[in-house]
């Protein structure tokens, strides 16, 4: 039977504004009022549907298993992850935003070996929503480029984008990340505490990035206290999206030997101010933990520049920013 296919158009004669418009902004598109928005695809606003599938769904019928082969394949995997990653480069404490960006920089080397502890089942942090429930996405140029490598659409503004969902940032990217050979996400998993040894975090390098103060909250800055590595977490100030977002990430560092801190938690520890519903921080924060990360391994980074000495990594492997003089300050 020859596949068929269909075509869906609207109706209307006079359509409203898609996001999937053809006329995109991605490419450039001048915009003519910053309130004005500009459409980002670079696929038209047709969309086609195969009605043709590689089965018959009114007789469907399942390959029989065997429920201990099911619990084999589970459990062999999943242990020779645990004994592959017992011993391994870089762990990141927490998933979220700026945890998943500062994985998936790293991962491009493929020589690292990376494992995400993530508490909930659910990896993304606050990150499936855009910032006060609310489900767009806004991200501050220059931090586009970084969705630009992505892949991920957005309606542009004259300083900034928006992600039509958050959703869209977080699948795309833990998609990208988790497919790579190097990388490990342990999801209902609780780090509980960390090895130190003289002074310093022991064994490998650890990225903090749980997030501001709560139950479950900034849990690596509050453990280095308690053992006494650092004197104090000072909480976050108040609300200030401009000074917060530039602070996390010219702040986001090696705050004891062994353990970097990236993301919300950076403010915690510094009593920098609150930073609001925008997510550019938390992407540029991970990228630049990401590459603190790889000085202290001893791997080419944006760091000290010696990430692009004779073609050592990947064409990708480069800060969002660097293209441009507004580069990530270490």
């Amino acid at each position: 039977m020859a596949a068929m296919a269909t075509t869906l158009t609207s109706l209307s004669s006079s359509p409203k504004p898609s996001f999937l418009d053809h006329k995109s902004s991605f490419y450039g598109t001048p915009i003519a009022s910053r309130f004005t928005p500009i459409r980002s695809s670079s696929q038209n606003s047709t969309i086609s549907l195969s009605l043709t599938l590689p089965y018959n769904l009114q007789s469907f019928k399942f390959q029989p298993i065997k429920e201990s082969y099911v619990a084999r394949e589970m459990t062999r995997r999943y242990m020779m992850d645990m004994i592959t990653y017992a011993d391994t480069d870089v762990i990141i404490v927490g998933a979220g935003s700026a945890g998943l960006s500062c994985a998936y920089e790293i991962s491009k080397n493929p020589n690292i070996h990376v494992a995400i502890i993530e508490q909930s089942v659910s990896p993304g942090g606050g990150a499936w929503l855009g910032g006060q429930l609310f489900s767009a996405m806004v991200v501050r140029k220059p931090a586009h480029r970084f969705l630009d490598e992505l892949g991920i659409q957005y309606d542009e503004q004259e300083d900034y984008v928006v992600i039509k969902h958050a959703a869209l940032f977080t699948s795309t990217i833990m998609s990208k990340l988790l497919a790579r050979p190097n990388v490990k996400l342990f999801n209902a998993v609780a780090a509980e505490d960390l090895i130190v040894k003289g002074n310093r975090v022991a064994g490998l390098v650890v990225v903090s990035s749980c997030g501001h103060d709560g139950p479950f909250g900034a849990t690596g800055v509050k453990r280095l206290k308690s053992t006494g590595m650092i004197d104090s977490v000072p909480g976050m100030k108040a609300l200030d999206m401009n000074v917060a977002e530039d602070a996390i990430v010219r702040l986001t560092r090696e705050i004891v030997p062994g353990m970097i801190v990236t993301g919300i938690e950076v403010a915690e520890i510094d009593g920098a101010p609150r930073m609001g519903p925008t997510f550019e921080a938390m992407m540029i924060s991970g990228q630049k933990a990401a590459h603190l990360a790889l000085k202290a391994l001893g791997q080419p980074n944006a760091i000290d520049g010696t990430f692009s000495e004779a073609g050592r990594v990947q064409p990708e492997f480069v800060l969002a920013a660097a293209e441009t003089e507004e580069t990530v300050d270490a």
